[in-house]
């Protein structure tokens, strides 16, 4: 270990290190709060405070000048050597698999967003928000993609806080009704697919088919739609329609779902949302204020244009 590193483990040095955390939210050329307000965070001597600082300028993270009255000022910060002296780690988010352009665009535009904001960042793909969640709230997930309808319901039961929500469009196109080639919808006894991990699909799917007594739900994974529908295993589903046409093939026809069902849901259902724990992630703290999430829609939308390679 080097001798820069070893003033690290000092008292001063982990008062750095704490300051590294608080400086990844100030943008240069804004002023800093005060000595004694840094002290008071941070529960230690102002001259400790005043000697992290001295210890990050050495470092090469931070350069501030004083300003007389003004007060003193952040010139330049190494958003990189702040995070890494701040310890805190790669920020991971779960999402879901990226089975279209759309889920592509949205993982690449958070990898370009969060490299920005100088945060080491990975993607962990989930099916079902159910399953994230439960990553999310044992603490193996930082952040968790969904739907802003499935955010909703998740902040009434668990401790979760909205981060973002990215808009309509950014989620899902549009949800449809999907029926096996050469089935009548009347059918009595009509087998429906249903993927109850995902709780925007199984409301969905529950609404359209509300009036039906006769209905076979049959429990099952959307990433074996394809065969099911080519085996003749489900008659019928509700779905995401971003690329059906390549992941179903012909054995499906599309029918569009009543206005009354998708009314309600549709810009909740189809607007991707963000979600973190309350109050235990100071690595999503670190960095949040600095996070540029128009750029995540501005590149999920290049990708959806064919203008932008996906990269994630």
């Amino acid at each position: 270990m080097s001798g820069a590193d070893e003033r690290f483990l000092t008292r001063n040095g982990m008062a750095a290190r704490q300051l590294a955390a608080l400086l990844l939210n100030h943008e240069a050329d804004t002023r800093l709060p005060r000595l004694r307000d840094f002290a008071g965070e941070l529960k230690v001597g102002n001259g400790t405070v005043q000697a992290g600082l001295q210890l990050l300028e050495e470092a090469g993270a931070v350069e501030t000048r004083a300003r007389g009255h003004l007060g003193t000022f952040l010139v330049h910060a190494d958003r990189a050597i702040l995070w890494r002296l701040a310890g805190l780690g790669t920020l991971l988010a779960a999402m879901p698999l990226p089975y279209s352009h759309r889920y592509e665009g949205l993982a690449t535009g958070l990898r370009a967003a969060f490299e920005q904001a100088g945060a080491p960042f990975a993607i962990t793909f989930m099916r079902g928000a159910s399953t994230r969640l439960g990553a999310l709230l044992e603490g193996k997930a930082d952040l968790v993609v969904l739907s802003r309808f499935a955010a909703d319901r998740i902040a009434e039961d668990h401790p979760v806080e909205l981060v973002a929500d990215l808009g309509p469009g950014t989620y899902v196109g549009s949800h449809g009704l999907l029926l096996r080639r050469g089935t009548a919808l009347g059918t009595k006894g009509l087998r429906v697919a249903v993927d109850s991990s995902s709780e925007d699909l199984r409301m969905l799917a529950a609404r359209a088919f509300a009036r039906r007594e006769d209905i076979e739900w049959v429990e099952s994974s959307y990433m074996q739609l394809r065969e099911l529908f080519a085996q003749g295993r489900v008659d019928a589903t509700v779905w995401n329609l971003d690329e059906v046409r390549d992941h179903l093939g012909p054995d499906v026809e599309v029918l569009p779902l009543d206005e009354e069902i998708t009314s309600e849901l549709a810009s909740r259902n189809s607007s991707a949302a963000l979600i973190g724990r309350t109050g235990e992630s100071s690595a999503l703290d670190a960095v949040r204020a600095s996070l540029d999430f128009g750029m995540v829609t501005d590149v999920q939308g290049e990708v959806l244009r064919g203008e932008r390679v996906p990269l994630y």
